[in-house]
């Protein structure tokens, strides 16, 4: 019989079977290891989560703050069941993480989402040598091509000041863990007051409560006086530009920051005045050099262009092939929790408002951006 993989794709996770432990499991499990906290890779239910100690604090906002949860560093190894696990820096978001798996000198990696740009807030990628590598492909098309991201930082500022110079508020739209994090590391912040929706003001206190350097931002409410908006920048998840929660800012300009701005088509979608092309995710250019720099012999691509990529690295003497996760892309409805989502668990709702002195932070219990 063949030796079974070190990692296998289940109906569950990416599933290690000599440890007995799970990678981003989609269902409930008794261990899981969590490559970041975004919604469609820390799923809520797990017996006993394992992450890098920067993601502890969203995890426990979203999964509860009584899981069982332990942390290491970057490169910290630990061992279950005779294999060696380590994790390494992705470069998506604060905490994200690659899984190095190691027994009996075979070493597997699954990236988890990533990118190679440093945003300057969240630790940079590092290539880690393996033999075999799990990688993501959500902008996995020769299209795909980030620029420079200053240029986007430059755009933002820019479009910002227009707006103030017409007294309109200018709304930014992103995800709420990620994004919007990077975007608050690299503007100019023109004013001292930044407004927020709930769902990025409840992300941003809880990592600034840990410890991380980020400015502080002004709640919006129903009691805020809505004179203030007039210039002000407001950062919003995505699922503001179609609710009642946008109107209270007239006249304002919208903007949104996805790496599916680079399409015309998504841009006319999404009916916003300005597109930011910045993506958390690797480009075509750095994907290829990901690959390339894990020295694999063998590629897997999960979720994202996984049949167009594999067959490009099959065609270019890079063995690979695609496999089918449940982890969500990128785009427009993709990667949206609702903050009850946000707060499941022990917390519940009601004392997420309440943490927030009791106001009604969303629009109907509205959506936050990952």
């Amino acid at each position: 019989m063949p030796a079974q993989p070190l990692l296998q794709f289940t109906g569950k996770s990416i599933y290690c079977t000599v440890a007995d432990a799970h990678i981003d499991p989609w269902i409930p499990v008794d261990r899981a290891i969590i490559t970041h906290a975004h919604s469609d890779h820390a799923r809520w239910g797990s017996r006993h989560y394992l992450a890098h100690k920067d993601s502890e604090p969203i995890l426990r906002l979203r999964l509860g703050q009584d899981i069982s949860l332990q942390t290491v560093g970057y490169g910290e190894k630990f061992v279950i069941n005779g294999v060696t696990f380590s994790l390494h820096p992705a470069g998506h978001i604060i905490g994200s993480a690659q899984v190095r798996v190691e027994y009996k000198g075979e070493v597997w990696v699954a990236s988890g989402d990533y990118k190679l740009e440093d945003d300057h807030f969240a630790t940079p990628f590092e290539p880690v040598k393996c033999n075999v590598f799990i990688t993501e492909s959500t902008f996995g098309l020769p299209i795909y091509k980030w620029q420079p991201q200053q240029e986007v930082y430059t755009e933002i500022d820019n479009w910002w000041a227009l707006n103030k110079s017409e007294d309109k508020a200018s709304i930014l739209m992103g995800y709420s863990l990620g994004k919007m994090q990077r975007i608050l590391k690299n503007i100019q912040l023109q004013d001292k007051i930044i407004y927020a929706h709930g769902a990025i003001y409840s992300l941003n206190e809880r990592l600034r409560q840990a410890g991380f350097d980020l400015p502080e931002l002004t709640l919006v409410t129903k009691e805020t006086d809505r004179k203030l908006f007039k210039g002000s920048l407001i950062l919003a998840p995505p699922s503001v530009d179609s609710s009642t929660w946008i109107k209270k800012f007239n006249p304002y300009s919208l903007g949104y920051c996805s790496g599916w701005m680079a399409l015309r088509g998504a841009k006319n979608r999404r009916a916003v005045d300005q597109g930011f092309v910045m993506s958390d995710h690797v480009d075509w250019p750095d994907l290829n050099r990901a690959v390339k720099e894990s020295e694999a012999e063998k590629v897997y691509v999960t979720h994202g262009y996984t049949s167009i990529f594999s067959r490009w690295l099959n065609e270019n003497g890079i063995e690979a092939g695609e496999v089918n996760t449940m982890y969500g892309n990128e785009d427009e409805n993709e990667e949206e929790e609702t903050v009850q989502d946000a707060v499941v668990g022990q917390e519940g709702y009601q004392q997420h408002k309440d943490s927030l002195g009791g106001t009604e932070s969303t629009n109907d219990q509205t959506e936050t951006g990952a």
